[in-house]
Parts: structure tokens; sequence; C-alpha cells
């Protein structure tokens, strides 16, 4: 019925009787001859006569059969606009009753009132009067809760939530009423007691909004006992999380009056911790019914819905962990702010993942925590739109705009929430409409900007006030239970601050418990043997260069795959896909789970590491390194593995690796996200150009570079980033290597520049093999994908052989190796030792080493100063890089040569620079010949190659 009314909504104002009796015999001889809307409109019709209406009385319907399909046009107006005046104001501020479902826009009148007619899918009798339907669609649809679901193009589930929204209401019981009042008494006395104890101190406290603690108590509660919930994820900005972190997550009042009280030193003693209103926490939950749930509130920066991917990602890793295929164990629950959740493209980005099968987690319940303005600005300067979650639309989200000064209401719009997501999957919004009580923070003055918003705050009561009074009034509780609940909170409060005063307690928790058990906070460059036996590397290679023979993948590829296969077996250079590739099947018969995503990942952007085939037949795909050994958990995808096959072999783990769509904020968030929750995994992000990693700063600066000094948080994720001067221009140069290194201290991550494929073999393996994890940056080649020079041996993938820091010239680092004669030393990272090994046996030059610092940080001084001085007789030594002055890893080497050792190093390279790097292939090759020259010299020294190359720009020498 409602697919039928939903086609005749355009047109039904403009038929007649005579019209519709006409089209009335058309559809009685063939129904086929009569247009979509008007054969949908007669069969409900034929419907409705079927079930007890009058039967038309010529051969079509009477007249007053349009005047019923304008009650049922009405019907499906109300479900359409009605949330434009459902009183969901929490001042009380009548709404305009939206136009569109008036009787007058419908061709109805008030002489139709007492009328009888079809209601249609309204749970009401058969016929009904108008005015027996209008009550009822004023009742369901403009009440304190206004919906919005017509959007929703899935039927089943639009039909559901119109089900939902339409049976009468389920009244909570005594207890559950009770219940509420007591949650709301908890959250209005906590943010009351601050304020008293705390007077002056930002907290962002709920008050206005109090209502949302009950709402998150029963999504938790009914998400436990109703559905056999075992984990959900919370994440928020700063408005409320304390309040919701002890009330709902379980952080105590102790452990909050000590961040309050700034008493724990330990954090700031180790120059890291962070405000308490952005610090997450976790903590098991037991429910009256004896069931355990874990919640977890993922830490938030001041960037608001940053931390919206990050909290996904990490439920995602949740989910994987307990192999929970059918998203039902662990979900998570968002909650924004009225003005970034419109306001923030990352939310567009985090919507847009939803139900993509790398990144879904079966729907995520966001709650937006809509205090009706930002810092100081209004809604009129804040959107364009009519609502600030009109933004779920663009996923098909069902909508839930509940006034916070009902809180039954605000619990039932939880319950249909949860049921939702639960039931179909998805994603689902409730707007929580109410105001903040103060400015921004406590000690802001709001009224500079909004002084007829505020003016109202100020003489409203709390809902806790008005909640209370309904209550007493319904006889559900006596004000002798108001008064104990007040004073045995009151002096649970008093009781914890004293308590706190005399013994500060820890506010973090433990980093290294549940999951991270046996690893260590500390970084150490102790080698870690990453080898891997020759049988493996085999086994591993076969894999790469085989697939089905009902498979046929595209015939350029097979030349290339089955090369892979025989490289290895045959000792022939590795190129650095293939050691790439070996390094994951080595892990994944380790069983150890390798997940990797980014744009155009699977195929790699430069074509090149092809890790999933496409039959050019059908398009099925096919994962090689899926087939190495026989799978840990037949048909369970993303489990972790540790079971051995009949030869007593461990079974491998699997390679998940997803194109992702195109953001870098988002899902860079996401896979920061999943680490977290990670710590035996190799999580990989891969930009499709490093230079697009600008796109997610506010991921790398709040999260990966900080989030072990602010929050005590661990992760081990790892950002492949392609990087390399090869004449493309600005945006397909650099990887901002500069950024991650002024980002560097305090061991909180590794920034790598490997200059071979078995270094980059060893970084990945040694990433998850070592007992701590810290994030790895790795700046990835491009045009050395497929430069022999720089490929590998097998030999250098075996047991014995692991990553190195530092790399000595190996023209003077063998055995007996004479550095008598070296008289210049350079240093250099990456590519740019190509050009100079190159440049040197071009100009025939014995007396010059070249050492490459392959890890950048932390650096690894002391075998990076042996090697210096193993060179005694050297009179001048270098840094030479691609990156103008300004840029690169200059700047970082520079300065820690002269803080650890008091050293001068001079640079050779492009002068400093606004942009990364010239757009001109022509000036490109002139930077780097002048580069090369500076540093080594001509490639061939004559006299007329001299007097050439002194027309060409200079390279920086600082």
């Amino acid at each position: 019925m409602s697919d039928t009314l939903r086609t005749i909504d355009p047109a039904v104002n403009g038929w007649n009787a005579e019209y519709i009796d006409a089209q009335y015999r058309a559809y009685l001889d063939d129904p086929s001859s009569v247009s979509a809307d008007m054969r949908q409109f007669f069969q409900g019709y034929d419907l409705a006569a079927s079930s007890g209406a009058t039967a038309p009385a010529s051969a079509g319907p009477p007249g007053n059969a349009v005047t019923q399909a304008r009650v049922w046009q009405l019907i499906e107006k109300y479900r359409d606009h009605a949330h434009h005046g459902s009183a969901i104001d929490p001042f009380g501020r009548e709404r305009s009753r939206p136009k569109a479902i008036s009787l007058e826009a419908n061709g109805l009148s008030e002489a139709d009132l007492d009328a009888s007619f079809d209601p249609g899918t309204l749970p009401l009798p058969n016929p009904s009067t108008l005015r027996d339907i209008v009550a009822f669609l004023d009742r369901a649809y403009l009440g304190t809760t206004a919906f919005q679901f017509t959007h929703i193009d899935r039927d089943d589930e639009r039909e559901w939530l119109r089900e939902r929204i339409e049976r009468s209401p389920q009244e909570l019981s005594r207890g559950e009423r009770s219940h509420v009042l007591y949650q709301l008494h908890r959250s209005e006395l906590f943010e009351l007691f601050c304020g008293k104890r705390f007077p002056g101190v930002k907290r962002f406290s709920l008050e206005g909004l109090e209502s949302l603690i009950p709402m998150l108590d029963r999504i938790v509660e009914d998400g436990g006992d109703r559905y056999d919930v075992d984990e959900v994820v919370l994440a928020m900005s700063h408005r409320g999380r304390l309040n919701v972190l002890t009330n709902i997550v379980g952080k105590t009042y102790e452990q909050i009056f000590t961040e309050f009280d700034d008493a724990w030193k330990a954090d700031a003693e180790e120059g890291g911790g962070d405000v308490k209103y952005h610090r997450g926490f976790s903590a098991s939950r037991v429910l009256p019914s004896g069931k355990h749930v874990w919640l977890a509130m993922s830490s938030n920066p001041s960037h608001l819905e940053s931390v919206a991917p990050v909290a996904i990602g990490r439920c995602r890793a949740k989910q994987r962990v307990r192999g929970d295929l059918g998203r039902q164990k662990v979900f998570p629950v968002i909650m924004h702010g009225d003005a970034a959740f419109i306001g923030q493209g990352v939310v567009a980005e985090t919507f847009n993942m939803a139900q993509l099968p790398g990144y879904t987690v079966g729907g995520t319940i966001h709650i937006v925590v809509n205090n009706l303005i930002g810092f100081t600005t209004g809604p009129d300067d804040g959107r364009s739109s009519d609502y600030c979650t009109d933004i779920a639309k663009m996923i098909g989200a069902p909508i839930l705009h509940v006034n916070a000064e009902d809180p039954e209401a605000c619990v039932r719009a939880a319950i249909i929430a949860l049921d939702y997501r639960m039931t179909f999957n998805r994603d689902v919004v409730i707007d929580l409409v109410g105001y903040r009580r103060h400015g921004h923070n406590e000690s802001d003055e709001a009224a500079y900007t909004q002084p007829l918003l505020y003016a109202e705050i100020k003489k409203k009561p709390s809902v806790v006030t008005g909640y209370a009074q309904r209550l007493l009034e319904a006889g559900v509780i006596q004000q002798a239970d108001v008064d104990t609940i007040k004073n045995d909170l009151g002096e649970n409060l008093d009781k914890a601050y004293l308590s706190a005063r005399e013994t500060p307690v820890d506010p973090t928790p433990d980093p290294g418990h549940q999951r991270w058990v046996g690893l260590k906070r500390s970084f150490s460059h102790e080698h870690v043997d990453t080898g891997v036996h020759n049988d493996d590397l085999r086994d591993i290679s076969k894999a790469l260069g085989s697939w089905p023979e009902s498979f046929t993948p595209h015939r350029k590829l097979i030349k290339t795959l089955e090369a892979r296969t025989a490289n290895v077996h045959e000792g022939n250079p590795l190129d650095w896909a293939t050691c790439e590739q070996l390094a994951v099947g080595s892990l994944l018969i380790q069983s150890v789970i390798v997940r990797m995503s980014g744009q155009d990942s699977r195929r790699g952007t430069f074509s090149h590491r092809h890790a999933v085939l496409r039959d050019i037949n059908n398009a099925e795909e096919y994962v090689p390194l899926n087939h190495i050994r026989e799978m840990g958990v037949a048909g369970d995808p993303e489990r972790e593995v540790g079971t051995v096959d009949e030869d007593g072999r461990l079974r491998q783990a699997r390679y998940c690796i997803y194109d992702s769509p195109l953001s870098e904020f988002s899902v860079l968030g996401f896979e920061y996200g999943f680490s977290l929750s990670s710590p035996n995994m190799l999580v990989l992000w891969e930009a499709q150009f490093g230079d697009f990693v600008n796109s997610a700063q506010v991921i790398i600066d709040q999260f990966i570079a900080s989030a072990e000094s602010k929050w005590h948080r661990w992760s081990g994720l790892t950002l492949l980033l392609p990087h390399g001067y090869e004449g493309q221009g600005p945006e397909h140069s650099s990887a901002r290597l500069e950024r991650f290194l002024k980002l560097s201290g305090q061991d909180n991550w590794q920034v790598i520049y490997p200059s071979t494929p078995a270094q980059y073999f060893h970084a990945l393996r040694r990433q998850v093999l070592r007992n701590f994890r810290k994030p790895l940056i790795v700046m990835t080649p491009k045009s050395l994908l497929r430069y022999t020079p720089s490929f590998s041996r097998v030999n250098e993938l075996q047991p014995g052989t692991s990553f190195e820091e530092v790399i000595d010239d190996p023209n003077f680092s063998g055995a007996g190796a004479d550095k008598s004669g070296v008289k210049r030393l350079l240093l250099c990272s990456g590519k740019v030792y190509y050009d100079l090994i190159k440049r040197r046996e071009e100009s025939g030059r014995d007396d010059l080493a070249i050492v490459r610092v392959e890890q950048l940080y932390p650096l690894y001084l002391e075998r990076l100063k042996d090697v210096c001085d193993s060179y005694a007789n050297k009179t001048e030594t270098a840094w030479v890089q691609e990156e103008p002055g300004n840029m690169g890893a200059w700047g970082h080497m520079a300065l820690s040569f002269m803080e650890a050792w008091g050293w001068e190093l001079p640079l050779i390279g492009r002068e400093s620079s606004a942009s990364p790097a010239t757009g001109s292939p022509k000036r490109h090759a002139e930077e780097l010949e002048a580069i090369l020259t500076d540093a080594i010299g001509p490639a061939e020294p004559d006299e007329a190659s001299a007097n050439q190359n002194a027309s060409q720009p200079k390279a920086s020498v600082a």
C-alpha cells in the first residue's frame, strides 16, 4: 500500500471522478492498458473493496474514490512531512503545522472529517472516520519525536519503520521510569557537583541534554540482554564526555576528580597526557542480568568528528577478533555535535564507508547531541539544510529527531534505533534536540552572541525537575524516593572527592592489558631475525604464480606472475612487488593476518602489486596469497588462526586487501582505529601517491603521532607512502617526509626510506614480530619498482638477515676493505642513492663513499657514528637529498648531528622552495644534474663537461 501511495502522490489532486471512471473501465478490460501508478491505485482500491468497503455502483468507482485517494495521500504526506511540525523544540515553542499535511492541501475539508474511509496500513478499524485518522496521525507523527524515513528506498526497512512508528507506543514500566529518573539524577548531580567543587574549570557539561544518559544506558542494557552483545565501541567529542565516562562507561569519580585536581603527575612528567575531556576509557560493565558488556570509549582530540572513522575501524577489528561475521556481537555508538555533524566533511566520508565490504561494521548508531548552536554560531550561519542530520540521507539512514525534554521518548527512540541496527545491519541517526545550559565552556558568556536563546535557557528548569514532577503526579514515585536518590548520589560524590584528594588515582587504563599483554612500550634498535627459510619462500612464490584451472587471468599478467615464482626458485633478482608479497605470505603462514587498504591497492597504483586477480571472463576475484596452505578457519574470512594442518604446520591466515573509497582522512582514521584492537596483525594503509597524505593530516597529527604520549594508546599501523622525484610535478613527488620527521619525538613512531626490496621485506616483517608496537611510516618507491639495480636476491631474505638501519657503502664495507682513501662521505636515503652510485661510476671517483640511512627515526646514532668514524681520513661529510632544502630529511639529520656530536652536516640538494617539486620535466633533470655534479662531479670529468655544467643551476649547499 505504501508503495502504491508513493507513486500516486504527484497526480492525485488533478484527478476527477469522470477521469477515474474511464481509467477504471480500461483497467478492468486490460490492467496493462493504464499507467503503473493508476494500475497500483486500482489494485489498492480493489483490495479495500474486497475487505469490506462498499463496491462501486457503476462500472467504475464512485466519486468518493477520489476522496479515498486523497485520504491515502494525506496519510503519506504525514509520513513524508509531519516531522517539520513535531514537538521537538526543548523550549516548547510551537512549530508551524506543515502545509503539506493540511486537509486543504490534500483536497479535503472539514466536511469530510466524519466520513468513513479505508485507513490503509494504519492500525485502525476499517473503515475509520477521517477525524480518527487525523487524530491518530497527529499522535504518531506530531509528538515529541519526529521521524524521517520515507527517503529510504529499501521497502522492507521503510515498512518496518512505519510499523514501529504507527503502532501504539510501548509505555515504560514503573520500574523503567524510575530507572530513567535515577539516570537523569546521576547525570545532573555529577555536573552540579563538578561545577561547585571545581568552579571555572572547563568540563563541557551535559546540562540541557541529560537525557543522553538514560538513552545510552538503555542501548547498552538492551544490547547485552536482548541481543547478547559483548562489546560496544563509543566515541564522542568533548560535550558531555566526562558524564558519559562515569555514568555509562564506568570511569570512577575518583579517577575523574584526580584529573580535575591535576593530581596524577606521571603523564606530565613524561611530557605527555591530555586534558580530561579528550581521554578515552574502557571497562567491563555488569548488567543487572549478570551479562558482561565491554565498553570502549575512544579518545578524541578537538578535531571533533575525526574520531568517527577511528571508532568504526576499532569496532571492525573487535568484530574480527571475535569472529563476529554477522556483526551482532560488537557495534559502535558515535555521538556527534550538531554543528560538527553537518559541518565536517569526514562525516560524509565515514557514511560512505558504511556498507563497503572492507569497512562495514554492520551499522552504527549515531546520536547527535544537538544543543542548537556551535561554539557561538547558530544554525542560520552553520548549515544550508533544514536539519543538521540531513547528511545521513546520503546512505538512506532513518533519522529520529527527539525532544531531550521528554526522557521517555528519548528512551523509546534509542530502542527503535537499536532494533533497527540489529535487524538490518545499517546506520541509524538519533537527533537529540536539547540545549547547553552554559556557553561553549563553563566560563564562556554565550549571551554575547545568542541573547534570545540564552534568555530562554536561563529561565528553564532542568529536565530532571520536570520529569520528577511528572512521575510524582503519576504516582510512580514519592518525594521521599527523589530525596533518597539525591542524598545517596551526593554522599557518593563527596566521598569520592575526599578520597581522590587524599589518594589520587591513576586515570588511565594500562595500555598493555587484554590483547596487548606481552608487548612492551619502549622502542629498541635490537635486531630481530626476520629472515624466512627457503622452502617457505618457494611455497609462497609458487602460490604467487598459480591459479585454478577454471580461472583465466589477463594474458598480459601471466608472464609477470609466473616470473615471481621462477625468480625465487632460480635465484634471480627480486623486484619490490615480489618481496612485498613474500613478506606478506611469510606472515600469513606464521598465522599472522595481514590487512591492507588504500586507493587502488589491490592492483597497485603503479600496476605492480596484482595482489587480487580478476578472471577476464566473469570478473571473479582470486587472491593468490590466500592459497599458500590450508586456511585456518574454513569459511571464516577474518578470524585469527593458530591451528595446524595434518603435517603439523600452522594453517595460514588470510590476506585481507581492499581498494578503498577515494578518501584519505576517513580511511586512514579507520585503519588507525583497526590497529588499536589488532596488535597481532599487520595493518597497512597505502596512499595512492604519498603527496595525498595531506588530506589525512588530522589523523596523522592528532592520533598516529601523538596518541601514545597523550592517551597511552599503542598502534602498529603501517603507512605506505609512494615518494620520489621523477619529474612528475608537485603533487606526484613528495610524501612530505619532513612533516613526519618534524612530528617525531619520544620514540613515537618509525620513519624509514628503504633502498632495496629486501629492506622493505624485513621492515614489514619486523613490524609485527617485535615485542613492541610503534606506527611505521614507509617512503615507498615509484620508479625503483622496476629499476633492476635496486632489486634484491633470495639470500637477502633468508634466516640470519634483518632490517639494517644504516647501510655502509658496499665498495668499502667488505672484509679488509681499505677506507683510507675516502676523502668525501655522502649520507643519503632512498632513491637518490642510485643516482649517486651511477654518477660515481660514470665519473670514475674512488675516493668517495655513499652511506644510506634507511631508518631516519628513531635514528640509530651509535651505528651511524661507528660508520662515519670508520672513514677516519674523510675531509668532508654532507647530506644529499632530492627534496628542497626546507623539505626532506636534511633538517632532521642536521639537527640530530648537532645535538648528538656537535657536528655540522651540510646539504647538497634543491634550493628551498614553496612547492615540493617543479612541474617541468626538463627543469627537473637540470636540478638533478646540479645535485649530482655538486655531490660527485660531472659524469665525464673533462674540461668540456666542466664548462657545460657551469651553466647548470647549482644545488643548495648549506
